[in-house]
């Protein structure tokens, strides 16, 4: 795996300057002549209200930062998991390396800004750091003459396997500072919050002191109740009645026809990611394996390029089954080709309900000479571009199709579906039941290695196959019923989830 990893990522590299700049973009769009900075702290509201619920209060301040009059972006990668994560700024098509260590993941530049709150008395109750991902689906453009559109990814990779990412702010648009998923500790009452850019980042990007730190004023009030939870419980069972009297599937639909043309052109690279988010965990209240002891764990797969991956499914006359048939693309674009590549299976379990491509990865336990000793029951897939892996490879798509299960999988009175995996993207299923887990209830403590296999029956037409595959050590301890995993560091990836 390591060796077409390494591939991959010297491709995604090389390719890597020949990204248009977000420039581009903006052709035919007028800005004004005077000097702005890179970036500065804007804030929406000198003073917030904020509503206390049990847990504490969401801090949302309102602080965003606004990129000037050319786009803030950064390149975000590494060679392969065995080499430290490097940042790149982008200024006028030209690289700019930043300072060795900036970041060690995906998720944003850490300790970005600063957060203080204080109460009315001058006490300070909070002081934290916080991290800043440019990223965001709530990016907006500030001024009308800022270009329509913004290229850039609508969020931060949260996948500790991340090949590569792209961060930007549109010239003109904003970004949301702050963590607002993040609960603090606050009563109700009246504070002060300062937020202040971090020193280092203030020197990199050349943010003017004047333009690096707010004050706001800050209430805090008991949540307002409402029907919401009741209204939200009622809408559920009325969908879930709608979906029962759903009519049963009409006449199939219209597959392909003809010999299967399989072209030489551009074809999808299915990766496969070491598993990570491995916890023990015991079987279902009331079935047999109850009290059994379960290996749980997550694990992605993902489309190295260049050509996007695309299965349609059409389904079968009155039978709960679709043929599946993969198409394939020119350097254009094009349809030019198409060929039968499985079927796909109606999975009626809690949780599901969807549509899978069947044999899409396939999930085995190996012993410490990795040799198969348990295999997950789980090989069939409804494809959906859940993570962003490696937004460096030729031709990523930044704004992937299908990126949740509700859009990419059908309902049971589908005729047809289309399950796609755009290029740079991946797919993660999280084994968190135990028919899709391992059992190890009677297996002894020590060392074992979790392997993912990318499309295990070769079913689908790849560009490569020599990275199909992917191993993750775990060490099992504990006794039965109280049974222990350890996840050791994957090279430089000390990651689990």
């Amino acid at each position: 795996m390591a060796a077409g990893l390494a591939a991959v990522l010297a491709g995604g590299t090389a390719v890597a300057s020949a990204v248009p700049s977000a420039d581009n973009t903006a052709r035919g769009t007028t800005f004004a002549a005077a000097a702005e900075p890179q970036l500065k702290l804007v804030t929406a509201s000198k003073s917030v209200i904020l509503d206390r619920y049990d847990d504490g209060v969401y801090v949302d301040l309102g602080t965003h930062m606004v990129a000037g009059a050319k786009p803030f972006e950064l390149r975000v990668k590494r060679k392969s998991f065995k080499d430290p994560v490097v940042v790149e700024q982008i200024v006028d098509g030209k690289v700019k390396a930043l300072p060795a260590g900036l970041t060690n993941n995906y998720s944003g530049l850490p300790g970005f800004s600063r957060l203080t709150i204080t109460d009315a008395k001058g006490k300070k109750l909070v002081d934290r750091s916080q991290a800043f991902c440019p990223n965001n689906y709530e990016s907006a453009r500030t001024r009308p003459d800022a270009p329509d559109k913004s290229p850039y990814p609508k969020d931060c990779s949260q996948n500790g396997f991340t090949v590569s990412s792209v961060w930007g702010i549109q010239s003109g648009w904003t970004a949301p500072t702050g963590e607002t998923g993040t609960q603090i500790k606050l009563w109700m009452g009246k504070y002060t919050a300062k937020v202040e850019i971090a020193p280092k980042y203030r020197a990199l990007f050349g943010i003017p002191a004047n333009q690096a730190s707010t004050t706001i004023n800050v209430t805090v009030r008991k949540a307002p109740e409402s029907g919401h939870d009741r209204v939200g419980q009622r809408v559920a069972a009325e969908d879930k009645a709608r979906k029962a009297a759903e009519p049963q599937p009409k006449p199939n639909a219209k597959a392909p026809t003809g010999k299967d043309s399989v072209p030489a052109g551009p074809k999808p690279d299915l990766v496969a990611l070491p598993a990570w988010g491995a916890r023990i965990s015991k079987g279902d209240e009331g079935t047999p394996t109850a009290n059994n002891d379960f290996l749980q764990f997550a694990a992605t797969v993902y489309n190295g390029g260049p050509s996007t991956l695309v299965l349609d499914g059409y389904r079968r006359q009155g039978q709960d089954l679709m043929d599946a048939y993969q198409y394939f693309y020119n350097e254009k674009g094009q349809q030019v080709g198409h060929a039968k590549t499985g079927t796909m299976e109606w999975d009626a379990r809690d949780g599901h309900t969807h549509w899978h491509f069947t044999d899409f990865a396939s999930y085995r336990l190996l012993k410490a000479n990795q040799t198969e000793i348990v295999r997950s029951q789980k090989e069939a897939f409804c494809l959906a571009a859940t993570d962003q892996i490696d937004q460096l490879a030729k031709n990523a798509n930044w704004h992937p199709m299908n990126t949740d299960l509700h859009t990419a999988c059908g309902s049971y009175s589908s005729l047809a579906v289309r399950e796609v995996l755009d290029v740079g993207a991946g797919d993660t299923y999280d084994q968190t039941r135990p028919g899709q887990s391992f059992d190890i209830t009677n297996l002894p403590n020590g060392t074992y290695f979790i392997q993912v296999l990318a499309n295990p029956e070769k079913r689908l037409y790849e560009s490569n196959t020599t990275n199909n595959m992917a191993l993750r050590k775990v060490i099992l301890g504990g006794v039965k019923g109280a049974r222990t995993v350890q996840v050791p560091a994957h090279d430089l990836v000390n990651w689990n989830g």
